[in-house]
């Protein structure tokens, strides 16, 4: 299964088993910012794929009756075991993924050893994209509220600070790095 959407979509699902629409927000407001998801038929589509797949059940049976007589029932999902397996290894894949992806920027950057202007120019582009759109600094932990509600919240909000702030420090040690060659070389 290669769909980020799928994915996520089981994530929450581990999270919190719901049905189809309460998914979608949740996914919109967890994120809606770092993948669109389009629309609601988009995690339906998530949710056939995972039951098809074996990762997702419905729970008990879907509810009728009341003021909602005539609706559509709403089946209830929740993951099984080999749901919560098979996402614990993409997890783990994703992490391995972005590592990887890090050490090849890295690595792809240092070929340019010999036109460090290129690479301060590329560094200065790669800055600018690590913030925001006013070009803020890194908040320090002391400026966020103490308490985030939701441990996916808190977590990516701090992880996002760090990365952030581990990102922005390697970048000033290449820009060291590359001004120092840029020094060195000789001038036509």
């Amino acid at each position: 299964m290669r769909s980020s959407v799928n994915w996520t979509v089981l994530g929450l699902v581990i999270e919190r088993p719901s049905y189809g629409w309460e998914l979608w927000k949740r996914f919109e407001r967890l994120y809606g910012d770092v993948l669109p998801v389009g629309g609601e038929s988009n995690v339906y589509a998530a949710l056939d794929a995972l039951r098809g797949r074996g990762f997702i059940e419905v729970v008990g049976e879907p509810r009728r009756g009341g003021s909602d007589a005539g609706r559509q029932p709403k089946p209830h999902y929740r993951a099984t075991a080999e749901g919560l397996e098979d996402y614990a290894g993409w997890v783990i894949a994703q992490a391995r993924e972005h590592s990887r992806r890090s050490v090849l920027f890295a690595r792809q950057l240092g070929a340019l050893s010999e036109q460090p202007e290129i690479a301060l120019g590329i560094l200065e582009r790669y800055q600018l994209a690590c913030l925001d759109d006013k070009g803020a600094r890194v908040p320090m932990a002391s400026e966020f509220p103490a308490f985030v509600p939701g441990l996916a919240d808190r977590l990516a909000s701090a992880y996002g600070r760090s990365v952030k702030a581990a990102m922005l420090e390697w970048i000033d040690c290449a820009r060291r790095e590359f001004t120092a060659l840029a020094g060195k070389k000789p001038r036509l």
